[in-house]
């Protein structure tokens, strides 16, 4: 652990109670910094940041976006949002890694109904770290569950197999789901030392290679009654629960291409050579770079701009009477869907024009420029941006909502 992470670590162990959001980015730039400057050797050796991730929990920054009333930090979706670009800018494998966390953050932020609330959220102030997932290798229809909850005493026995685990070597907590004797599917949550827990890490993507989103084994996993909930939400005014789970993508995304301009300044100061028929003695003052490195700036800044707009209109439906709430929410699930195909293809697009920058020697596997692109082609891969601008056009054409099945 660095000097800097470890000061900053101590500082927030110092016996502090009353987080803000103000405090919590500051507490978590020199984090950030530290994270950023080793990403390229994390991703080369496949080597976790467990200590900046520690020091960044012990910032809670998941406090960010609750209620002070709650006992949180306050502060908005936006300021959620800006929080995740920035961990993203640094490494967006670490982002995606806490995404678990922030989205069990999220729901005790919007939903007072959340069952088992109070205690979540003293977990979430102790600094604990989540990961879940309902995703099964087990063929069958898309969202289909194998994993079998069945009654033991006065709890619960889990067995199964889930995979997207991400997050699950940072995390404290579990979330997955299962199918009880009665058809019904529930989602339970057990720590993740638990007997019969195996983490396991094989996650094998192109990229994102180190959000330890690979394989949880449960065998036998004891589950208390209070510990296993409903996932029935077809009674829920507001269905719409996945989208700010999109909107992290989509935040995601923006924080990659906004390190892809990083690495385009540093290598056009640092690194690269003007060709042999430029008209200028320096690559920052060859005209074609300059013009790639504002093209990739502007697409970083649309990316940032989208993904921001949409956490604004998420905060704004939480703001409105309860009786124009639903409308409220479908509007806010497209605009962030639109978000989506904005920062995806702004992500790709950035990370492609970094090889623009410079010659032959950009490509060097050393520098690992391409982990930019691959990163952000696997992000997309979690929900295809055709089916969110289709979605997008239904709603501006007919009015139709969009589907509640947590992608949009």
């Amino acid at each position: 652990m660095t000097a800097e992470v470890t000061a900053a670590t101590t500082a927030s162990a110092a016996g502090t109670t009353d987080w803000t959001v103000a405090g919590i980015r500051a507490g978590a730039e020199p984090i950030l910094r530290v994270l950023a400057a080793g990403a390229r050797d994390r991703e080369a050796d496949r080597r976790y940041a467990y200590a900046e991730v520690r020091a960044l929990a012990e910032q809670r920054i998941t406090l960010t976006g609750i209620a002070t009333a709650d006992g949180g930090a306050g502060g908005t979706v936006r300021d959620v949002a800006d929080l995740i670009i920035a961990i993203a800018r640094a490494d967006s494998n670490v982002a995606q890694a806490l995404r678990g966390s922030f989205l069990i953050a999220n729901q005790v932020a919007a939903r007072p109904d959340l069952p088992n609330r109070a205690t979540v959220l003293a977990r979430l102030r102790a600094g604990d770290l989540f990961a879940g997932t309902g995703n099964e290798r087990t063929g069958g229809p898309s969202g289909s569950v194998h994993t079998t909850l069945r009654r033991d005493g006065d709890g619960f026995r889990v067995d199964g197999e889930k995979y997207y685990s991400t997050g699950g070597l940072y995390a404290s907590w579990f979330t997955g789901s299962a199918v009880a004797e009665d058809g019904r599917v529930y989602s339970f949550t057990v720590p993740v030392d638990r007997d019969g827990v195996q983490r396991l890490d094989d996650f094998d993507a192109v990229g994102q290679r180190l959000t330890q989103s690979g394989t949880t084994r449960l065998a036998g996993v004891r589950v208390a009654a209070d510990e296993v909930t409903s996932r029935d939400n077809s009674a829920l005014d507001i269905p719409w629960l996945g989208s700010f789970a999109q909107l992290y993508l989509a935040a995601v995304e923006a924080g990659i291409a906004a390190a892809a301009f990083d690495d385009a300044l540093w290598f056009a100061r640092e690194r690269a050579r003007p060709i042999k028929h430029s008209t200028a003695a320096r690559s920052v003052d060859d005209p074609y770079v300059r013009h790639t490195v504002g093209e990739i700036a502007a697409r970083a800044q649309a990316a940032r701009a989208v993904v921001l707009l949409a956490a604004e209109q998420l905060t704004a439906v939480r703001e409105i009477a309860r009786d124009e709430q639903r409308s409220a929410a479908a509007a806010a699930s497209v605009t962030v869907a639109q978000a989506g195909v904005i920062a995806v293809e702004s992500a790709l697009r950035a990370a492609e024009l970094l090889f623009d920058v410079g010659g032959g020697s950009a490509t060097s596997r050393d520098l690992a420029l391409d982990r930019h692109w691959r990163n952000a082609r696997t992000v997309a891969n979690h929900n295809p941006r055709q089916w969110k601008a289709a979605v997008a056009g239904a709603w501006h054409l007919t009015g139709e909502e969009p589907p509640t099945t947590g992608l949009f």
